[in-house]
């Protein structure tokens, strides 16, 4: 399996975070490399939204209801706009990387490390997206989000349910999933359909079919300041 990292180029704090997510994959012997892919940075955000047509759709303060979708668009907490969207938009070169490579991949924030070695095959499962990560310290109602998945016997489960149904639910930290080219697919015309929103905003439950989750936890954050939200 190909395995990517999205690295903030000359950043301190993003290069020392990789070296500590290259360096627990090791420790827990995966059987596959960990390639930096270089995050967007703020300053070339304007640009590679012309290049990729994109628009970006998410509100900067408040709250919102989408008509389009139904779901309720909160504003998160960020000063500086434009490093969000290089967030949100490193992602979206991964997933068109992935259905370039026409595979799965695994995609990575620099701020993930590795708990357990990957042990299964995500072409076993049905699931389009498989999150890997532990949600404790990761997301929002957190203890809700591992309690669920602890009550479901399931090895690769459903996002949880853990909020009103207008309230995007999707990944722990959006910071460590596999992505199938068809889910890649799905969050390229997502984008296309409704605009650009954080990631870890469009990708949810509500929006694609078959986002999962792993009983058994691979990854987990590693508590440091965000660079996107500051």
């Amino acid at each position: 399996m190909k395995a990517y990292a999205i690295v903030i180029k000359g950043n301190k704090l993003s290069e020392a975070a990789f070296e500590t997510l290259t360096d627990s994959s090791k420790n827990v012997e995966n059987d596959f490399p960990i390639k930096r892919f270089p995050a967007v940075k703020p300053k070339y955000v304007d640009n590679v939204m012309k290049e990729h047509s994109i628009r970006w759709n998410y509100p900067w303060v408040g709250k919102e209801q989408c008509l389009e979708t139904g779901l309720r668009k909160n504003a998160y907490r960020t000063d500086n706009p434009k490093a969000r969207i290089a967030c949100a938009l490193s992602h979206y070169l991964l997933w068109e990387k992935c259905v370039k490579l026409d595979e799965p991949i695994l995609v990575l924030e620099h701020d993930a490390m590795f708990t357990q070695k990957i042990d299964f095959d995500v072409n076993d499962s049905n699931m389009l997206i498989v999150g890997i990560n532990n949600p404790l310290g990761a997301t929002r109602l957190a203890r809700d989000y591992y309690t669920t998945i602890m009550n479901n016997k399931q090895w690769v489960q459903l996002v949880p349910k853990i909020d009103h149904y207008d309230i995007p639910q999707g990944l722990a930290g959006n910071s460590a999933y596999i992505i199938k080219p068809t889910g890649a697919n799905k969050m390229l015309e997502l984008v296309k359909q409704h605009g650009l929103w954080p990631n870890d905003a469009l990708m949810c439950r509500q929006l694609v079919p078959r986002l999962g989750v792993t009983k058994k936890f691979y990854t987990k954050v590693q508590g440091l300041r965000s660079t996107t939200s500051l």
